[in-house]
């Protein structure tokens, strides 16, 4: 697969000179709105626009100098893609916050005021879709979000913009995604799901992945929790099993877990010798920030974001410098 002239032209914006994805993700809505509220001691409906929007632009002021591009959502965060550090680039949400819980199948849906072609305009370098996904679903169910995800990826080639795929799994039978059972499972939910979207019809061009492990039932890793899904060997053959089915570049994303469990994730993925082009990393950066600003404001968030937060991304771009540029698995050259 060769991409267009637009779409090259846009990628290498987003990734660093060595062509990895280094990306810091705020684009968060719905938990945000609830994590800030739970900072305050008030009703989600209390969160104002000018608090998420203050939140946003305080992390992509402090964190994008250490990134190669941010995540934001044309909601609140288009003040922060203004803010942002000129190394970085900039992708956009499409997708609405959540799911609709009014049926099974957790089904998406899309922004009303939003395209891909708005989004090329606000200046965005990508268009980024999140869809939870698992191939346990009832084909049906499926069978939508595969038309769903169809669509943007032709309106991104009509816009000459590159598309980003985010999916996350879970449990259709309601079970505890963060548990053991789940955990089991999980390797071969993100396989199968890197497997199906990595097809010719969804013209992705990044799949944004979950690691295909839990690092806390990897017995002996640096956050095992005492409960053993796999070894340390199985995990890594895991990574291996799910990037050798991706036939487009892929990178992880963080998933709202903790730092220290994202970086030993990220460790596992090289340690494992996986073609992962790099990460678009998000809580795992900036959550500890929530309850500072909540009680004390966006000078306290900026002072911390400088500090912890630095230290932080900092981390991540460590644990990626084993990552390969995007371009290889595309067999593209060197983009000019």
């Amino acid at each position: 697969m060769r991409l267009s002239e637009g779409k090259s032209r846009r990628m290498k914006a987003l990734a660093n000179k060595a062509g990895v994805i280094a990306a810091a993700a705020m684009d968060q809505r719905g938990s945000l709105q609830k994590s800030l509220a739970a900072g305050k001691g008030i009703d989600k409906k209390q969160v104002t626009d000018e608090m998420m929007s203050e939140f946003k632009v305080a992390v992509s002021k402090v964190l994008t100098p250490h990134a190669s591009a941010i995540l934001l959502d044309p909601e609140w965060g288009l003040p922060a893609a203004k803010a942002r550090a000129k190394n970085a680039g900039l992708l956009l949400a499409y997708e609405a916050s959540g799911y609709d819980n009014t049926q099974p199948g957790r089904l998406p849906d899309l922004l009303p005021h939003v395209s891909a072609k708005r989004i090329v305009d606000w200046g965005a370098d990508a268009v980024k879709i999140l869809i939870y996904y698992t191939p346990f679903e009832d084909p049906k169910v499926n069978d939508i979000k595969h038309a769903f995800i169809e669509r943007i990826g032709a309106e991104c080639v009509a816009n000459d913009i590159p598309f980003f795929a985010e999916f996350v799994g879970y449990d259709p039978q309601g079970g505890d995604e963060k548990g053991l059972e789940y955990a089991k499972r999980k390797p071969e939910i993100v396989t199968k799901s890197m497997q199906e979207f990595s097809k010719p019809q969804y013209y992705i061009d990044v799949l944004k992945v979950e690691v295909p492990i839990n690092a806390e039932f990897v017995e002996g890793s640096g956050v095992y929790k005492g409960q053993k899904a796999y070894s340390r060997a199985e995990a890594l053959d895991h990574f291996r099993k799910a990037a050798s089915v991706a036939t487009k570049p892929f990178i992880y994303l963080s998933a709202g877990v903790s730092n220290a469990q994202f970086t030993e994730s990220l460790h596992m993925a090289s340690e494992s010798g996986t073609d992962f082009s790099g990460v678009l990393c998000g809580r795992a950066t900036w959550k500890e920030g929530i309850p500072i600003y909540a009680k004390q404001g966006v000078k306290a968030l900026e002072d911390w974001l400088s500090n912890e937060g630095v230290k932080n991304i900092n981390a991540v771009n460590d644990a990626i410098k084993a990552a390969k540029p995007w371009y290889a698995k595309l067999e593209a050259p060197v983009p000019a």
